[in-house]
């Protein structure tokens, strides 16, 4: 099955999950039951066969420098309109799963997180994972890794110098820990005199808290409000 076929059903009127698409809702499912962190949209369809596997260009046809040809422009622009339908073919599919989960009260949903796809646990769920996870919380985030988190967050990127000036204590072995955690990561450097290491947050930050990205993150206001 590929995406030509499945637009083909589309434009001849029949329903392309009956009929083209539906055979790859068991095959996107088990993929993400598969693994334990986002799959972009783009690389779950390249594993469902949506997106054909590019020939590798001969040092005849690509040389380093070289203005792309304009037979390789082409090729260019029909690949990438290939992988934005086969995308739109896995949003179809996540839709379709969903609904089924909604319509049979299962516990989880296909969410966009961390710029990739992942079954998620439902809210109302997670008073039973907590119970049944107490030994997380033996590997719960300090009160000063929490606030240095926040921080950088919000702030990001930021130097150290500048992150200290906030808190008001070293934060160095905190920002190793954070670091350590994957949660945060080194952005860069400043603009300015010694050019100080930048830090900020990563996609498995996302990942953590459950967020498609840092715009996801309350304000202040409301950060405040909750607490």
């Amino acid at each position: 099955m590929d995406v030509e076929s499945t637009e083909k059903a589309e434009s001849a009127g029949n329903p392309p999950l009956d009929a083209a698409v539906a055979p790859l809702k068991g095959h996107l499912e088990a993929l993400l039951l598969s693994i334990d962190k986002p799959i972009p949209a783009e690389k779950a369809a390249r594993a469902l066969g949506l997106i054909p596997e590019e020939k590798p260009e001969s040092k005849a046809d690509a040389k380093a420098g070289d203005e792309p040809t304009e037979p390789q422009k082409k090729a260019s622009a029909k690949r990438s309109a290939v992988i934005e339908s086969a995308e739109r073919v896995i949003e179809r599919l996540v839709a379709a799963l969903n609904g089924e989960y909604e319509s049979t009260s299962r516990s989880f949903r296909i969410e966009r997180i961390a710029g990739g796809l992942r079954v998620m646990t439902l809210p109302a769920f997670a008073p039973t994972l907590a119970r049944f996870h107490k030994d997380r919380q033996q590997t719960r985030l300090s009160k000063a890794a929490v606030e240095t988190l926040a921080i950088i967050a919000y702030r990001q990127p930021i130097t150290r110098a500048e992150l200290e000036s906030i808190r008001g204590v070293s934060c160095g072995e905190v920002l190793k820990s954070l670091i350590d955690r994957h949660l945060i990561g080194i952005r860069g450097r400043a603009e300015e005199l010694g050019r100080p290491l930048l830090y900020g947050t990563t996609r498995q930050f996302l990942d953590h808290f459950g967020l498609a990205s840092t715009a996801d993150l309350p304000s202040p206001e409301e950060l405040k409000a909750a607490l």
